[in-house]
Order: structure tokens, then sequence, then C-alpha cells
């Protein structure tokens, strides 16, 4: 056997410290996850826009990190975990409250279908095909496209349908913070 399979072989198995170690801060920063979402509320795991997500990625990174990189402390990566969740508290507060901080935080919302019509350019920047519209049109038990008014990409990635109905674009509540292309209104 070589020099290089023997050390291989001898990085597959760590010391009963170590693996006692990584049970302790596994538990630790089980705990720790367990107690941020409940105190956080169900926004955090609930349908997640792109920046939960970010930040779901974030602390799950984090997370695995203290729990198996020697070099990084439990109590360094709990306090880098507890700082976004306190960042992503303030964060969420600051966008119900202002405009701006909304519009710099979060996606709108954005019409892909109008009355039977794929909205192409729509489509393209967010980067949305018929065939995915159409998944969400048959999820919804829509035989054909223009079984819907309106097909919407929420700021959470979902597809919404808007059912068929004789009522103009402006007249309807809950488009009403989707911009409608200029084909459209």
């Amino acid at each position: 056997m070589s020099l290089n399979s023997l050390i291989t072989i001898d990085n597959m198995w760590s010391s009963v410290e170590r693996v006692a170690d990584i049970l302790l801060s596994a538990t630790v920063f089980y705990l720790l996850i367990v107690v941020m979402v409940r105190v956080s509320s169900k926004r955090t795991t609930g349908e997640l826009n792109n920046f939960d997500w970010i930040i779901t990625v974030a602390v799950g990174s984090l997370a695995a990190s203290g729990i198996l990189l020697k070099d990084i402390s439990t109590l360094d990566a709990a306090a880098a975990i507890l700082a976004l969740a306190f960042l992503q508290f303030i964060t969420t507060c600051w966008v119900q409250k202002s405009d701006f901080a909304s519009r710099v935080f979060k996606a709108e919302p954005t019409l892909l279908t109008h009355r039977g019509q794929f909205l192409e350019d729509a489509m393209a920047r967010t980067r949305i095909s018929r065939e995915e519209i159409l998944g969400a049109l048959r999820a919804k038990g829509c035989l054909n496209l223009d079984d819907a008014n309106w097909v919407v990409l929420e700021t959470n990635g979902q597809l919404s349908v808007i059912p068929k109905s004789d009522r103009a674009y402006e007249e309807v509540e809950t488009v009403s913070n989707v911009p409608a292309p200029k084909q459209v209104t």
C-alpha cells in the first residue's frame, strides 16, 4: 500500500472525541435552528421568496461549517446564524413599512399570460418556459391556455393561475400589484 492510500484510509476514521464534538455541535445547531424558526414565525419555512431562500441556504451552510469544520467554533457559527436571523427580522420589518425597502429586497410579481396569449417578453425576462406555464394550468385543471385570464409569476417563484372571467385587468384586486405590459391595459 502506498503512503497516499494509508493517509486516505486514516482520514476516514475520526477519534471518539471528534465524533462527540460533532454530535454535540449538531445538537446545539438543531436546537438553535428549531428555536430560531419558532421565534421568527412561519415565514421562515413557508413559501420563500428569493431573499428568504438565500438566508436559508446561508444558515444551513453556517450550521454545517460549525458542526464539521475544526477551524470554525460552534459559538462562531451560532453567532453568525443569530446575526443573519436578526438581520432577516429587521429587513422584513423594514420591507413591511417602506416602499423603498420593498422595491430593493423583494421581486415584483410578473404577468406571463393575458387572456390566452403568452407574454413572450415577460417569459424571456423571467426565464419561464411555455411548458412551465402549461404545467401550472394543468395543475389548476385548465384544459386550454385561454381557460385562464392570467398566469402570474409570484415573488416566491410559484405560478398563480387566475381563472377566466369577464372582468377587466384593472378591475381585479388580486392583480393590482402586478405590473401589466402595455398591450394588456
